[in-house]
């Protein structure tokens, strides 16, 4: 059970880092023991862990702050074990060298710096450049498989869900004319054209019709201007 002035020291520090955040860092205790801390460490710009997100967990002892913390990282990051002690000079690998004015923000600082170094420590793993930056990419997909990180930082993992939003692709666009419309249309113009064509049909023939009625041979001119006169003629031939 933590000692009454180590939870004062992490309320105060829990305050001061809402109140003042650190850069590339996030830290939060956990609602059912403020001994255990989450962290999320972004990587910074210009390395091979930029666009990482890097889950860990600090343990802090009863005493502290006159005894220093344990740190694990539980991402895959390519530069430290996962789910095994990191041996640095703010953890409990070096006691004799912790100041007790170190708070949860000087310890996650630290770790970032130290975290961009290739220096060897124990917990540490070597990994070629291309590893960390494919890591990386990654980090964030596997942080949100975590039910404690989506529970204690649900900003990364409603970041998470925007990424895999806009990564999707834009589907296309369905045309607003039926199948077949284009198709259909020459039989349309088919159907629109047949009466004007029906007409133009009708037309010859009645045009054939008046040259037939026009063009009465001579020979029957006379013949029935003979039998029947001028006067009696005339409307027959109108006929």
């Amino acid at each position: 059970m933590a000692e009454k002035a180590c939870v004062k020291r992490l309320q105060k520090e829990y305050r001061a880092l809402c109140k003042e955040p650190v850069s590339h860092v996030v830290a939060r205790p956990s609602p059912n023991d403020i001994l255990e801390w989450h962290y999320v460490l972004e990587g910074s710009e210009g390395t091979p862990f930029a666009g990482g997100f890097y889950y860990g967990k600090i343990k802090f002892p009863p005493e502290y702050p006159f005894k220093p913390p344990g740190i694990s990282m539980t991402t895959p990051n390519g530069r430290f074990m996962t789910q095994k002690k990191i041996c640095l000079s703010m953890s409990d690998f070096h006691p004799e060298s912790w100041n007790p004015m170190w708070s949860v923000s000087s310890i996650l600082t630290g770790l970032l710096s130290f975290m961009m170094d290739n220096s060897p420590t124990t917990g540490s793993v070597s990994t070629t450049v291309a590893e960390k930056k494919k890591l990386a990419k990654a980090s964030l997909a596997f942080n949100c498989k975590n039910p404690t990180f989506r529970k204690l930082f649900p900003e990364y993992v409603e970041k998470y869900e925007q990424q895999q939003l806009s990564s999707q692709p834009v589907p296309e666009q369905v045309s607003s004319m039926p199948a077949g419309a284009d198709k259909s249309r020459p039989l349309l113009e088919e159907h629109d054209n047949s009466p004007k064509d029906e007409v133009n049909r009708v037309k010859p023939l009645k045009d054939v019709k008046n040259q037939q009625r026009k063009s009465v041979p001579t020979w029957l001119l006379l013949l029935l201007v003979s039998i029947f006169g001028v006067v009696m003629a005339l409307p027959l031939l109108q006929l």
